[in-house]
C-alpha cells in the first residue's frame, strides 16, 4: 500500500497528540512490578504499548512483541524476575536485533535465559527467578533501553542494584526519565556518582499516574512549521517569475493568516528528553509558546545558516532534523547517532538512500555521524519513500510535501507503532492523504 500526501494551502491546526510511548511502556512495567490495581491513565494507543499491555495481562507462555523493541528489552528483564517460564519473540527484523548485552547483564545477576535459535538474538526462553546479584557494570554507550530495563527491576531485587556505567554515557535523558518514573512509583533510585546509579530494595507502590503527550510525535508538527516557511519562499520566487493565480492566492492567504499549530497535552517541564527538540527547532525559525493546554507553534526569526548538533540524547529526532534541514537547504553535521543502526531499521543507511531519491546527497562517518554540505544529485521523477518497517521514516518524510508537489509513502501503516492517528491528524490539518 502507498499513500500520496499533498500539502494544504495554509497550515492551521489544533492537534491532540498521542500519549508518550516511552512513558507509557515504563509506567506499565512499574505498575506490574508494583502488582498494582490502578492502571496508568492516558496510555498510548500505539502498537508498542498495546503489545506491552497484552504481554503483561496474565503473562502468557508465548509472547510475540512483533516489532516493539522497547517491549522486547523491558519484558526480558521483567520476565526474569517474574515467576513462570515463557518464550518471547518478535518479527523477523526483531530477531535480527541484538540483545546479548542485556541478556549477559541479567545472567550476571542470576537470570535464567536461553537463546531459542541464534546466540545473541531473540527469541528468548526465560524462566523467572529471584535474582541474587546486586552490582554490575555496563558500557554507557549501549541503548538506554538496556539500562532502563535493568534499573526498573532493580527495586524488586533482594539487595537492590548498583549499576556502573563505563565510558561515554549516551541517551542520559532517557535514563533520567526512567529514574523519575521509578521515584513516582515509590522507589528510591538516583545517580550516586557521575557514572553510578543506585537503586534501593523495597519495590514499588500502587500509584495513580497520568501519561503526558509525546514530544517525539510533536517533532513532526514542528517540522511542518519549519518547512512551511520554505514553501512560502518558493511561492514568492515563483510569483516573481509569474506564478499561477492559485499560488498567488495561497501566498496572500498566508500573509493575512500566518501559519499556526496548537499541540495539546505537552508540558513545559517535561520528563521527556525529546522536549529539547523545541529548542533546536527555535534555531530553524519555529517559535514555541507554552499554554495551559499545550504549545502553540508559529514562525519567528531567521533560520540558522547551518546546524551542528550532538544528538546523543535525542536520537529519535534524528530523522526529523535530517529531512527538515535538507528541505530547508541548511547544511548540517549531527553527531551522537551510534544507536541509529540498531533501531527498527538501520536509520543511517535508510536516510541516505531515501534522501537521494529527493536529490540530496548526505554522508555518514564512523557509524555515528550524519552530515550534508549542500551536495545535490538528480532527484527521482516520482519518488516513493520506503519506510523499512520504521514508523519514523514515514512520519519524517510525509511533511516534505510542503515543499514538493506531493510525496508518496510506501507501507504507511507503520505509523501505528507510535502514532496511529498520524494520517488522520494530517487530514484534519488540511493535507490530502490518498
Amino acid at each position: 500500500m502507498q499513500y500520496t500526501v499533498s500539502a494544504p494551502a495554509s497550515l492551521h491546526a489544533t492537534i491532540q497528540l498521542p500519549a508518550s510511548k516511552s512513558i507509557s511502556n515504563r509506567a506499565l512495567i512499574l505498575h506490574s512490578l508494583a502488582h498494582g490495581n490502578i492502571l496508568p491513565c492516558n496510555l498510548s494507543d500505539c502498537d508498542d504499548t498495546m503489545v506491552m499491555t497484552r504481554a503483561l495481562d496474565g503473562n502468557p507462555g508465548h509472547i510475540d512483541i512483533l516489532a516493539a523493541g522497547t517491549a522486547m528489552r523491558f519484558l526480558t528483564a521483567y520476565l526474569s524476575v517474574t515467576p513462570g517460564t515463557r518464550i518471547i519473540t518478535g518479527t523477523q527484523r526483531m530477531q535480527q536485533r541484538p540483545i546479548r548485552i542485556l541478556v549477559d547483564a541479567l545472567r550476571e545477576l542470576g537470570a535464567r535465559i536461553e537463546y531459542v535459535r541464534n546466540e545473541g538474538f531473540p527469541p528468548l526462553h526465560i524462566t523467572g527467578t529471584e535474582l541474587k546479584g546486586e552490582e554490575i557494570s555496563l558500557a554507557g554507550n549501549v541503548s538506554s533501553q538496556y539500562i532502563s530495563a535493568l534499573l526498573m527491576i532493580g527495586a524488586v531485587l533482594p539487595k537492590g542494584l548498583r549499576l556502573h556505567l563505563t565510558g561515554d554515557i549516551i541517551s542520559r535523558p532517557y535514563i533520567n526519565l526512567t529514574l523519575q518514573l521509578m521515584r513516582d512509583f515509590g522507589a528510591q533510585a538516583d545517580w550516586t556518582s557521575k557514572d553510578c546509579i543506585t537503586v534501593s530494595p523495597g519495590g514499588y507502590t500502587d500509584t495513580p499516574f497520568t501519561v503526558e503527550s509525546d514530544w517525539s510525535a510533536a517533532s513532526y508538527w514542528y517540522q511542518m512549521m519549519a518547512i512551511e516557511g520554505i514553501k512560502n519562499e518558493i511561492l514568492k520566487m515563483k510569483g516573481e517569475d509569474g506564478s499561477s493565480a492559485k499560488e498567488s492566492e495561497n501566498s496572500a492567504k498566508e500573509k493575512t493568516h500566518p501559519a499556526e499549530i496548537e499541540l495539546l497535552g505537552l508540558f513545559a517541564h517535561s520528563y521527556q528528553g525529546d522536549s529539547r527538540g523545541a529548542e533546536v527547532f527555535a534555531r530553524l525559525g519555529v517559535h514555541t509558546e507554552y499554554t495551559n493546554r499545550g504549545v502553540k507553534l508559529t514562525r519567528k526569526g531567521i533560520p540558522a545558516a547551518r546546524l551542528d548538533e550532538d544528538m546523543v540524547d535525542i536520537p529519535d529526532l534524528a530523522q526529523t532534523f535530517v529531512v527538515t534541514c535538507c528541505l530547508m537547504n541548511i547544511p548540517f553535521r549531527f553527531t551522537g547517532l551510534q544507536s541509529l543502526k540498531i533501531k527498527e531499521t538501520d536509520r543511517i543507511t535508510a536516510l541516505i538512500t531515501e534522501l537521494r531519491k529527493l536529490g540530496y546527497v548526505i554522508r555518514s562517518e564512523q557509524d555515528s555521524i550524519l552530515l550534508w554540505d549542500g551536495e545535490r544529485c538528480p532527484e527521482d521523477a516520482a519518488p516513493v519513500i520506503a519506510t523499512y518497517e520504521d514508523h519514523r521514516m514515514a512520519m519524517a518524510f510525509a511533511p516534505t510535501c510542503l515543499a514538493l508537489p506531493h510525496i508518496q509513502i510506501d507501507e504507511p501503516q507503520v505509523v501505528s507503532k507510535s502514532y496511529p492517528a498520524y494520517w488522520n491528524d494530517l487530514q484534519k490539518a488540511g493535507f490530502k492523504v490518498e
